[in-house]
């Protein structure tokens, strides 16, 4: 097999109950491969020569009620193969765990305290894993936000030594997913790319605007004759609608109604009353400009 030469953080945040993994990588999907979670159970990361076996086995185990360190001891304790394998736990508590194989290239090794794990295998150095550890506590904010920090971090401290290919966010809470309807609520990966750490960032970006809500004071009113210029414009331009009046008035209201609902962007504005989220409005004027 493909050495999965990686860097990855496992981590929670038992009081907003999400966990997660990011992870980068000089190899192709890593997102396929390294990541797993499972709301109230706990994140897992598997590289090196991984064995994705212990994805699903050791969210089982600690389903069943194992810490990350009991986790990686059952894990391990059957694995012939285990002088290969790195691997990165972190249970429903918070409590972690970190491994590397003797047998993980160099420069390859790991940190754990409680809350995270950071790993790493044919990485530029030890100063990886000590920025992407220093990045996830000193930033602020969501645990996507903190665990992606950390993963630029790692990145900008050299990351994988051989290069640059893919990188993934997987983030889990209970009924985290679309319609709340399973635990997924974020699965972002960058495939394949010239520079995948900050494209993932780029779709980190995304899904706040999407899926992220504004207070009511950045709210842009449409009954404002600029604001409704500008995205008379943007309408006029995609084929939306016909005049540029200034004016918020019924045939405007039903153009923005279809604009909007096209654009997926139905729960940041609402024609009936006439506004439009601030950070939607600078993104669509910046995207049609």
């Amino acid at each position: 097999m493909i050495h999965l030469s990686t860097f990855s953080i496992v981590a929670c945040d038992i009081k907003s109950q999400t966990w997660g993994v990011a992870v980068a990588s000089k190899f192709p999907a890593a997102g396929a491969v390294v990541p797993w979670a499972r709301a109230n159970s706990g994140a897992i990361a598997t590289q090196s020569l991984a064995n994705t076996s212990f994805g699903p086995q050791g969210l089982s185990l600690m389903t069943g009620g194992l810490s990350a360190e009991e986790t990686l001891a059952r894990l391990l304790a059957d694995d012939e193969e285990r002088a290969t394998r790195q691997i990165g736990i972190v249970d429903s508590r918070g409590a972690s765990a970190t491994f590397t194989g003797k047998s993980c290239l160099e420069w390859a090794g790991g940190l754990n305290a409680p809350g995270y794990a950071i790993q790493g295998n044919i990485l530029a150095g030890a100063e990886v894993v000590r920025q992407m550890e220093h990045a996830f506590v000193e930033t602020k904010g969501e645990l996507p936000e903190r665990l992606f920090a950390s993963l630029l971090a790692g990145d900008q401290a050299g990351g994988d030594r051989r290069g640059r290919q893919s990188a993934a966010l997987y983030v889990v809470k209970p009924k985290g997913g679309y319609g709340g309807f399973n635990d997924r609520w974020m699965d972002y990966r960058v495939d394949d790319h010239i520079n995948p750490v900050p494209r993932l960032g780029e779709l980190l970006e995304l899904h706040r605007l999407y899926f992220g809500k504004s207070p009511s004071s950045e709210r842009i009113s449409l009954n404002d004759g600029k604001a409704v210029k500008d995205i008379q414009k943007i309408m006029k331009k995609l084929g939306y609608y016909t005049l540029n009046n200034g004016k918020y008035d019924d045939s405007t209201r039903e153009a923005f109604r279809r604009f909007i609902d096209n654009e997926n962007f139905e729960e940041r504005a609402n024609p009936d009353e006439g506004w439009i989220d601030g950070p939607v409005f600078d993104y669509l004027l910046k995207k049609f400009k």
